[in-house]
């Protein structure tokens, strides 16, 4: 993308973009990273063994490969055409995965079969308010489902919605402000178990090195019995918010 983009979903157009000669090549799909140092921290055993997964920002689709090599159904649902596409070409030949175009909440609030895991490496659960999402995923999460998620570690006394630094972002907040909401592990154990999650666990991974930035790491799994918030309500809320859906605010 030449110009600087004008909404969300075209910022994430330029995520990971290709900065070499001819048709970028996939990348290798050996392990499921769940921090930004390769081969550091847990595997894809933190999502159990599921039938059916939802993965919410995927952009290249690694994780959601990973999973279908492993036998299980994966949805990766992205809001940015582009990694879609690209997703999606790379991916083409393999079984047992899609990748779909789509909002993050847009999508789970819409029906169809629930999931068995529900999870985001670095991705759309940073980018979305929890009290919007957070109802949404347990709705479409069977009895006894995980929701994992990792995102950096969160800057001391930096907790909620942050806007987010970085090109085409400086200075153009009445335009353009992508946030990313952070919280210390507690607060979001405490988020959890109110939107009808059981079993948290939420801490900081400690980088390979010291000096350098951790993970928060996050699993919960939804209790049994019926999600404590209905559709109707969380639509409400996202008005009263004043967010657009997927929780990036735009005006």
């Amino acid at each position: 993308m030449s110009h600087a983009p004008d909404t969300p979903a075209e910022y994430w157009d330029t995520y990971m973009p290709h900065r070499g000669e001819g048709e970028q090549p996939a990348p290798a799909v050996e392990r499921f990273e769940w921090t930004q140092y390769p081969g550091h921290g847990p595997d894809a055993e933190l999502l159990g063994q599921p039938h059916r997964a939802l993965e919410l920002g995927p952009a290249e689709g690694k994780e959601a490969v990973l999973l279908a090599r492993q036998g299980a159904d994966v949805v990766g649902v992205d809001l940015s055409a582009v990694q879609v596409e690209r997703a999606s070409r790379w991916w083409r030949h393999e079984a047992g995965v899609a990748f779909v175009h789509a909002d993050a909440c847009d999508y789970l609030a819409s029906a169809g079969e629930p999931f068995d895991a529900v999870y985001s490496v670095w991705g759309a659960v940073w980018f979305t308010d929890p009290e919007v999402l957070l109802p949404l995923v347990a709705a479409r999460l069977t009895p006894g489902g995980v929701l994992a998620f990792s995102q950096a570690e969160p800057a001391p006394e930096a907790w909620g919605p942050q806007p987010m630094r970085g090109k085409w972002l400086e200075e153009r907040g009445r335009e353009l402000t992508v946030l990313r909401w952070q919280y210390p592990p507690a607060v979001w154990g405490d988020l959890l178990k109110r939107h009808g999650f059981t079993d948290v666990d939420a801490h900081i991974l400690a980088a390979p090195e010291a000096g350098r930035l951790g993970t928060l790491m996050v699993r919960a799994t939804r209790a049994e019995g019926r999600p404590h918030h209905r559709r109707g309500e969380v639509e409400a809320g996202r008005k009263d918010e004043g967010m657009r859906p997927g929780g990036l605010r735009t005006d």
